[in-house]
């Protein structure tokens, strides 16, 4: 007869240990200085961008306020993760709350939601001004462009809020995450037994979100791209001017897609050792909130523009 294990849930308060990454000795204050680094150039990129728009007044238009809506979005993403890794690659603790924990992987999957769903706002709002150009103002007035921003992000909130609803009820029985930070699913695994309706709503949402953005991001592209065809036929001009508007949005939007494929097929792979699954869940979440400001300053004429003259301005004043 087998002898069967009891498996007894962990009393609260629990203490998770992260065990994601192995330092190699005398490598922490390096991966400190280049986990400060990046948080630095997130935090000063996105500064930036945001002081910018709130001094000039003339990027007080949509466009610009869904920027400032993403730059909230890439800094929390980065400061649910970056304080706490640096901390783990100067002292070596490996010690979390579980509330911590919990607060650490909420705000890491709002991020990753609301970052869709605020880039389908943005394609919204660039479908509007350039096929219906006249109407625009009429159209995307202040009540209607606070109330997409606002669907956005309680869409997020509201979807990861109903994920992590399930953790409630749910028995533990180990209390090691074999991760550089918190996750849904890294916390699940601890699970004592079978979660079915966790991985059921946790699919279905994460398939429902993307498809329903890529979807709104796809028509919107394809109507400004009949637009552009269209009236550069009618002008005997290239069909370039409109997409210039659109441009940023696009690349924001291609470089996330680029980078969550990469993370989703490292994960699908078990050849891929844990290390570089690990690296590039970091990358998904550190790299687009720290490129995403030279993104907009490089693509954006205006808000590039406005950079410049004010950085002069401030420059020019100090001499």
């Amino acid at each position: 007869m087998e002898n069967v294990t009891a498996v007894t849930p962990l009393k609260q308060p629990i203490m998770f240990e992260l065990e994601g990454f192995h330092v190699p000795p005398g490598y922490g204050y390096l991966l400190f200085f280049l986990a400060l680094f990046n948080y630095l150039v997130t935090l000063l990129g996105n500064g930036v961008v945001v002081s910018v728009i709130v001094i000039d007044k003339s990027l007080h238009r949509p466009m610009f306020v869904m920027v400032c809506n993403l730059v909230v979005c890439d800094l929390l993403g980065s400061t649910a993760m970056l304080p706490r890794l640096m901390v783990h690659f100067l002292t070596g603790q490996k010690k979390i709350a579980y509330v911590t924990a919990i607060a650490q992987a909420f705000s890491v999957h709002t991020y990753g939601v609301a970052v869709q769903t605020i880039l389908g706002a943005m394609a919204y709002d660039r479908y509007v001004a350039v096929c219906e150009p006249l109407r625009y103002h009429t159209i995307m007035t202040s009540v209607r462009l606070h109330s997409c921003l606002a669907l956005a992000w309680c869409t997020a909130v509201l979807c990861i809020a109903v994920l992590f609803a399930f953790h409630v009820n749910i028995p533990l029985c180990g209390n090691t995450i074999r991760h550089v930070y918190c996750s849904n699913r890294a916390i699940l695994n601890l699970a004592c037994g079978p979660t079915p309706l966790n991985n059921i709503y946790g699919l279905s949402m994460t398939w429902t979100v993307s498809t329903a953005i890529f979807l709104i991001i796809a028509f919107s592209y394809f109507r400004i791209l009949h637009a552009s065809v269209k009236q550069g036929r009618a002008e005997s001009m290239a069909p370039n001017k409109a997409f210039q508007t659109c441009a940023s949005h696009l690349v924001v939007y291609g470089f996330y897609e680029i980078a969550s494929v990469v993370l989703i097929l490292s994960q699908r792979f078990p050849s891929v050792s844990q290390n570089i699954k690990n690296f590039f869940s970091i990358l998904f979440i550190i790299i687009p909130p720290a490129i995403n400001p030279i993104i907009y300053g490089l693509v954006s004429k205006e808000l590039r523009t406005s950079i410049i003259k004010h950085f002069s301005i401030k420059i020019s004043h100090n001499k």
